[in-house]
């Protein structure tokens, strides 16, 4: 039974494409293994420091050609720390037969990883996980800006191995010995988890849950995201811990707030987050980054979904930039400030900061 029936996949999209990635994979023996949301290639079984999956291939050095060997077994555990590149801006409908030898001709890879879409498009980025640091430098040095296709250079950096995730919108009722219990039975890996006051959502707590790894902070993310919890209102949201909100959660626990030191009064308010810098500064530095990297000039909308008589303003917010794979957006309570800034100012100052992070992690 082959892994990747036709079938499955929507026929009327990019079907060329895809028939060629089956033609690949019986001429090569390569078998792909596709769940939650991510086709993989390569890298030990679950439980097994060695093998293959049964994987046959070219796992030579510079093997772009077609191999049929098996190859030989990984003594000891996964390639250490620094081996794994991060692949952005892919064409949605480019796939492993063209991806996996372009990368193994600059090393040897252990594992490959192309994220997918429900149609069977690429969804736009991938992970390449090498033997050695030096063979993931080597991937950096040449396919970064690469053109994979006559127009489309794709980015390829260093991956961010991220195994912290902030959970936030929980109800206030949740208590710690709850979350760790609900945490330990949905995914897995967990560490340790912390429990917050919300920076952002009134009435609300917000969890940082450290996992083992990367792999199972990512796979802890997808539940969450699609499961029902049942801890949070409709403004639940999970993502990876940035470190700005990071350190000011950090800074909370070594200087309580009023509200905290005189029994909670004042939870029921949104805290507000540190003064943004000016507008056009925040704008200015987005903009560049995005010229650094080969894309436009970022569009942003703002809508207010909230008004509460104390002058918070809760915003929903989306910045769309022409040559990113999708859409950022979000929300965030502001409130009028002394310089007569309105709402949709700091709703657009707080977008671009969130987009800043997002694209520095990513790029």
């Amino acid at each position: 039974q082959h892994n990747l029936p036709p079938q499955m996949w929507t026929n009327s999209i990019n079907q060329a494409s895809k028939m060629a990635l089956l033609a690949w994979e019986k001429e090569t023996g390569i078998k792909l293994v596709q769940i939650n949301g991510q086709r993989r290639y390569g890298g030990p079984p679950p439980g097994m420091s060695g093998g293959q999956l049964g994987t046959v291939g070219p796992w030579e050095h510079g093997g772009a050609h077609h191999g049929h060997r098996v190859p030989a077994g990984w003594e000891g555990g996964p390639p250490p720390a620094g081996t794994e590149v991060y692949i952005g801006k892919l064409p949605q409908d480019m796939y492993e037969n063209t991806l996996i030898p372009l990368f193994q001709s600059v090393g040897k890879l252990y594992e490959f990883r192309l994220m997918m879409t429900f149609s069977g498009l690429n969804r736009g980025f991938a992970y390449a996980k090498y033997s050695s640091q030096q063979d993931a430098r080597n991937a950096i040095a040449t396919f970064n800006h690469f053109q994979v296709r006559e127009g489309c250079a794709i980015v390829v950096c260093r991956s961010m191995q991220k195994r912290e995730l902030s959970v936030d919108g929980l109800a206030t009722s949740v208590s710690q010995q709850d979350l760790e219990a609900m945490l330990q039975r949905v995914t897995e890996g967990v560490l340790s988890v912390t429990l917050h006051t919300s920076p952002c959502q009134r009435r609300a707590k917000l969890a940082v849950v450290k996992y083992k790894s990367h792999q199972a902070a990512a796979l802890a993310k997808k539940a969450l995201m699609e499961g029902n919890l049942r801890l949070g209102g409709a403004g639940m949201r999970v993502d990876w811990l940035h470190p700005q909100l990071k350190q000011k959660l950090q800074l909370w626990e070594e200087k309580p707030s009023s509200s905290q030191v005189h029994g909670g009064k004042g939870l029921a308010a949104p805290r507000p987050a540190a003064l943004p810098p000016p507008l056009q500064n925040v704008l200015d530095n987005l903009n560049i980054l995005c010229w650094s990297q080969h894309l436009r000039t970022p569009v942003f909308i703002t809508e207010c979904v909230q008004v509460n008589p104390d002058g918070w303003q809760r915003f929903w917010y989306q910045v769309v930039i022409p040559g990113y794979p999708v859409p950022i957006n979000g929300f965030m309570w502001v409130v009028q400030d002394r310089q007569g800034r309105s709402g949709h100012e700091k709703a657009k100052v707080a977008a671009a900061l969130h987009v800043l992070r997002v694209l520095g992690e990513s790029l």
